[in-house]
């Protein structure tokens, strides 16, 4: 996988350079935060063809962008499979991205992140799982055994079922709006 740091940003930045920064989270998150210039194109809908169609010119680098790196990575995956070249993905995402105090754009979504959706869900699905197995039946544990393997499951692959539902929900998908 190609990478290139902040540092490296920063400089392409400072010199005045335009850059191809594609945001790959969901609609929700980038009307929340994202880097200045960067453009939305979710996970979701990401292909080689949807990147080459607004790639101002061939070869062109485009930068890719998630809050924490790991859909960045997913999407070089993607693109990299498909032959698409002069990839690169941005360490530490939009989170480094706002903490080293580059320039970002806010908008007015108040839709929480989908990292910590994922946590609310999960954590309440263990919690109804163990009030049910308490009150009602034990078999009812199974509903916090099925969260534990598929966080664990999610942590070692990387890939997170749960994840990927929330993102499709209507919240998580509407356009974003800027302030």
């Amino acid at each position: 996988m190609k990478t290139v740091t902040l540092a490296e940003i920063q400089q392409l930045i400072q010199s005045g350079r335009s850059l191809n920064i594609l945001d790959v989270r969901t609609p929700a998150e980038f009307a929340r935060v994202h880097a200045r210039g960067a453009r939305l194109m979710p996970l979701s809908d990401l292909t080689a063809a949807a990147v080459a169609a607004q790639r101002g010119r061939d070869g062109e680098p485009v930068y890719l962008i998630c809050q924490s790196g790991s859909r960045a990575d997913k999407a070089w995956q993607t693109l990299n499979d498909a032959g698409v070249e002069s990839v690169y993905c941005i360490e530490g995402g939009t989170a480094a991205w706002e903490a080293l105090g580059l320039p970002i754009e806010r908008g007015t979504s108040t839709v929480i992140s989908l990292e910590r959706q994922v946590r609310i869900v999960a954590g309440s699905l263990v919690f109804l799982g163990t009030v049910l197995a308490w009150r009602i039946h034990p078999l009812f544990l199974a509903i916090p055994a099925l969260v534990g393997a598929g966080l664990i499951f999610a942590g070692v692959t990387d890939y997170c079922g749960m994840g990927l539902l929330l993102a499709r929900m209507p919240w998580n998908c509407r356009s974003p709006r800027k302030t």
